[in-house]
């Protein structure tokens, strides 16, 4: 049998990471403060998880100004989309390994 968790990326271990990706699998974009809010985190934590996503091309950063405020803002990348989903897929085989 196939080693279970050879499929499971270590880039969505914490569950902050896991947060961020579930928020921005199904949403187009998701502007800073929201992902803090959903996840509630810190600046600094949420920051740290984000930064190291961008860095592996995971998730891709958008800076812009909303009237004169500066807005912040993610979205998943096709790699990252394609990570996450084999990521989901090995957590239900570990789950589930007859499936």
């Amino acid at each position: 049998m196939k080693d279970i968790i050879s499929g499971l990326n270590k880039a969505f271990d914490s569950r902050v990471r896991l947060g961020i990706m579930s928020v921005l699998s199904v949403n187009e974009s998701v502007d800073f403060n929201t992902i803090k809010e959903l996840l509630n985190v810190t600046d600094g934590n949420l920051a740290s998880h984000l930064k190291a996503l961008e860095k592996e091309n995971i998730i891709e950063v958008k800076k812009q100004f909303l009237g004169r405020k500066p807005n912040t803002s993610y979205m998943i990348t096709p790699l990252g989309a394609k990570l996450f989903k084999e990521h989901i897929d090995a957590l239900e085989k570990l789950i589930n390994p007859l499936s």
